[in-house]
C-alpha cells in the first residue's frame, strides 16, 4: 500500500453540515434481529463494539482445524468442562462474538443463557483470513472482558499463538507453539495437545 499527501483545498463544508451518524446495536437488539431473521443462521456475523461485522466464509482448513480441536478437547478435558464450538458468548453490551471454540464452565441442561466472561476458561479463534482481525480487534475485547487465556491456531504461519493473563484490556503473556510441539492449557495443565494434531499442514 502507499499513501500520499494531498494538497490542501480550498472547498469547505457548510456550517450546517452534519457527519453521517452509524447507528449501533445493542446485544438484546442483535439478538432479537437473528430471532426475526433478519440475521439468518446460516450467515457468520458478529457483534464488536455495537457494529455487525460479516466474517468471511470458512475455509477447509479452518472447518478440518475446528473439528480436530473440538474432539482432541472433548476427549481429553472430558467431564471437567464443557466445549462450545462456534456460538455466541456476550463480553458486554455491545459485544457478542461467535469464537471457534470456548471451554466453559458444566452448566445445567436447562441454563439457556448466553455464556459469559466468568464462565470461560479459555478460547480458540482459527485465524487464516481473519488473523489481523483477530489479532488487533478481538483479542483486545476479550482481554478487557477478563477471559483468562486465548489461543490463535494461525493457519498462515502454522503454530498457536497463547495469551494469557488479562491486565487493563491487553494480555501479558505470550506464549507461541509449533507444529510439532505441545501445547496445554493454563486451566488444565494435564491436557497436553499436539499442535500438528490439529493445526492442518501448510501448502506453501
Amino acid at each position: 500500500m502507499t499513501t500520499a499527501t494531498l494538497p490542501p483545498t480550498t472547498h469547505h463544508a457548510p456550517a450546517d453540515a452534519v457527519a453521517p451518524a452509524r447507528r449501533r446495536f445493542t446485544v438484546a437488539e442483535y439478538f432479537a434481529m437473528a430471532e426475526a431473521g433478519i440475521l439468518h443462521q446460516d450467515e457468520r456475523v458478529e457483534l464488536i463494539d455495537g457494529e455487525i461485522i460479516v466474517m468471511s466464509p470458512m475455509g477447509n482448513p479452518h472447518r478440518q482445524s475446528v473439528n480436530w480441536m473440538d474432539l482432541l478437547l472433548k476427549e481429553t478435558i472430558g467431564r471437567r468442562a464443557m466445549v462450545q464450538v462456534q456460538a455466541t458468548i456476550v463480553l458486554d453490551d455491545g459485544t457478542a462474538p461467535e469464537p471457534d471454540l470456548a471451554v466453559i464452565r458444566l452448566r445445567s441442561v436447562n441454563d439457556l443463557v448466553t455464556v459469559t466472561p466468568e464462565e470461560i476458561y479459555f478460547l480458540v479463534e482459527v485465524a487464516d483470513s481473519s488473523l489481523e482481525f483477530d489479532r488487533e480487534t478481538k483479542l483486545a475485547r476479550y482481554a478487557a472482558a477478563g477471559i483468562p487465556e486465548v489461543w490463535i491456531a494461525n493457519l498462515v504461519d502454522g503454530r498457536v499463538e497463547a495469551y494469557d493473563d488479562p491486565v487493563d484490556g491487553a494480555y501479558r503473556n505470550l506464549r507461541t507453539v509449533a507444529a510439532g510441539q505441545s501445547i496445554s492449557p493454563r486451566a488444565f495443565p494435564d491436557v497436553v495437545l499436539v499442535v500438528s494434531d490439529f493445526l492442518p499442514e501448510r501448502n506453501d
